[in-house]
């Protein structure tokens, strides 16, 4: 059911986020569908493969989409249950998502573009540098809740407290950040950037076209909808109708693509030195949520 909503959430999300942006700026903007209108047109063109690329670069996209698809595979849905859940379940679901990534970088190295190889460096930096936030926060809710698979997580974190509810907001800010991070937005990148110096995801697709760019397209909507998906099920409390929990997560998607579209309207990218302190601090604020559930469970007491 988690990928359902993923895969529904994902035809929206771009189209909210473009629409958004559009308003803010005064300007009336293209359609809700209009992303993925373009995926159609690119689904049906062939793929342009330069001669100097091996069967990696090929095979990336296939690898970088089925990655995702099989990360929100073990995602709970509010009111669902995670089919193939098991204990400790979050760390297959964050190396899945690098076993992509690196597939990713090493097809952009694989075309022996310059620029191609900056942006494959700046993408494994910046996904190394936010791994250990990722990990912490989910060390924080394993250790506050007693349970170690993202169903067990999700379903016993409850808002009912002073701590919950500062616990509860940091997660669901780290996540956000996160998202932003992985997905090569604002404000370590602009996806609207012409300057191949600047660019990060970007630059390393330049060389890909037709249906091979339309599987990206989809894998970075899919990406998007999964880290919101992530948000819903620690905004929503366990126990709730699977009818009104769908829902419920569908609207915290509409608002999390909104706030990406707001986010990006009035935030500049960061200069290019400044993203690995950023990034690093976002591992900080995790530490910091870390050591207050310590504190909560006596652990340094």
């Amino acid at each position: 059911m988690g990928l359902f909503l993923a895969i529904v959430t994902a035809l929206f999300f771009p189209g909210i986020i473009i629409r958004v942006k559009s308003r803010l700026s005064g300007r009336k903007g293209p359609g809700l569908m209009q992303p993925w209108k373009n995926i159609a047109v690119l689904l049906r063109k062939g793929s342009v493969i330069s001669t100097v690329t091996s069967y990696i670069y090929g095979l990336a996209p296939v690898i970088y989409l089925s990655t995702i698809v099989c990360a929100i595979l073990l995602i709970p849905c509010p009111g669902f249950p995670s089919l193939p859940g098991f204990e400790g379940d979050f760390v297959l679901f964050a190396y899945l998502l690098a076993l992509g990534k690196f597939f990713f970088i090493i097809a952009a190295m694989d075309t022996g573009s310059s620029f191609e190889g900056m942006g494959a460096s700046r993408e494994a930096l910046y996904s190394m540098l936010v791994e250990p936030a990722f990990f912490i926060l989910f060390g924080t809710l394993a250790l506050l809740t007693g349970h170690t698979s993202m169903e067990g997580i999700f379903g016993a974190f409850q808002f009912s407290g002073h701590n919950s509810f500062i616990i509860g907001f940091i997660g669901i800010y780290l996540l956000v950040q996160i998202a932003m991070i992985e997905n090569s937005r604002m404000p370590v990148d602009d996806p609207k950037t012409h300057l191949e110096l600047t660019m990060i995801h970007e630059v390393m697709i330049l060389d890909y076209s037709g249906f091979d760019l339309a599987l990206i397209h989809i894998g970075t909507s899919l990406k998007f909808a999964m880290y919101g998906l992530l948000v819903a099920n620690l905004l929503i409390p366990s126990g709730w109708n699977p009818a009104a929990g769908l829902v419920l997560s569908f609207a915290i998607q509409v608002v999390f693509a909104g706030m990406i579209g707001l986010m990006e309207s009035f935030r500049a990218r960061k200069k290019l030195a400044r993203n690995p302190q950023f990034i690093v601090t976002l591992s900080s604020i995790a530490l910091v949520a870390f050591i207050l559930v310590l504190l909560i469970n006596f652990k340094m007491i």
